[in-house]
């Protein structure tokens, strides 16, 4: 038996991942579902203003501007921008889908998918088992964009695309933090996700959305909301739209009710980074990230 590789997770990291095992994390992030989707004023109008102090939000770039203005906390959490409030970078950038911070990006080598120092997962895990269309990314590019509390929760193209199919994929819901990813192997193949393949130009594109503790939906422009109820059994079978879903480049294809993390997974010699695109970079929606 090999020994364990070494990982940069503290005990603190450990602690927290293991403390999250013994967690109810589908009850937890149904009854955050319900939270913030309560409608009264007073409480509701409370929660935002407490919520953007903590995390110093500003509404400058949003379509309403005042906790007033949002019929629930999930409302605001959602908000839609300004027409206009965001330069898209002019093609053939391939745009950042989000506004986050870059957790780690590079090649798919040998079907893997790095995730922290010491873990890694297979692409046909997180792809739900779908080994035939993982195929499709050996040798391609990955990204994996963290979306902290504060940030800007719709999720964008890249790229414009004609969506191939989708499948809603059952999982645990653990943070996806920093700090869970040093921690806890095959972290993103483990959690509940929603995997989308579209057919582009530059060849097939995944966009994977994945779902954490206190996530209490996910949504596509297609679909509608997804989650919850969170499975636990693993349906098989990709789920096909019944008309023809084509989006263009920068436009809206879904939506995280709090916060998680996007995996960007892109054909070999498609994408090429621009020096941006480095771990721990900080990318706003419509920035791009290659070409």
């Amino acid at each position: 038996m090999s020994a364990p590789q070494a990982t940069d997770a503290s005990l603190r990291d450990r602690l927290f991942a293991g403390v999250q095992l013994a967690l109810p994390t589908r009850f937890l992030s149904w009854l955050m579902y319900l939270l913030t989707r309560i409608e009264w004023p007073w409480f509701k109008n409370a929660f935002i203003r407490v919520f953007m102090r903590g995390f110093d939000i500003s509404l400058a770039e949003a379509q309403h501007g005042r906790p007033e203005d949002y019929r629930s906390f999930n409302d605001f959490f959602t908000r839609a921008l300004k027409p206009g409030a965001r330069a898209i970078a002019p093609a053939p950038a391939f745009l950042s889908p989000v506004d986050g911070t870059i957790s780690q990006l590079g090649a798919i080598r040998d079907g893997r998918i790095f995730q922290a120092k010491g873990h890694d997962y297979s692409a046909v895990e997180l792809l739900g088992g779908d080994a035939l269309t993982a195929k499709e990314f050996l040798g391609g590019q990955f990204a994996t964009i963290y979306l902290a509390p504060y940030n800007y929760h719709r999720i964008h193209m890249p790229v414009g695309g004609r969506l191939r199919h989708w499948r809603y994929v059952p999982g645990r819901l653990f943070s996806v933090n920093p700090a869970t990813a040093r921690a806890m192997p095959n972290l993103f193949a483990r959690n509940e996700r929603v995997v989308a393949v579209f057919d582009t130009e530059r060849g097939p594109l995944a966009m994977v959305l994945v779902g954490a503790l206190f996530v209490g939906s996910m949504e596509t422009v297609w679909a509608g909301q997804i989650s919850p109820p969170h499975k636990r059994e693993t349906e098989g079978g990709n789920f096909v739209t019944e008309l023809p879903v084509k989006l263009a480049r920068a436009e809206e294809m879904g939506r995280f009710n709090m916060g998680s993390t996007v995996i960007l997974l892109t054909a070999p010699g498609a994408l090429q980074w621009d020096g941006i695109a480095q771990p721990g970079a900080t990318v706003r929606m419509g920035q791009a990230l290659g070409r």
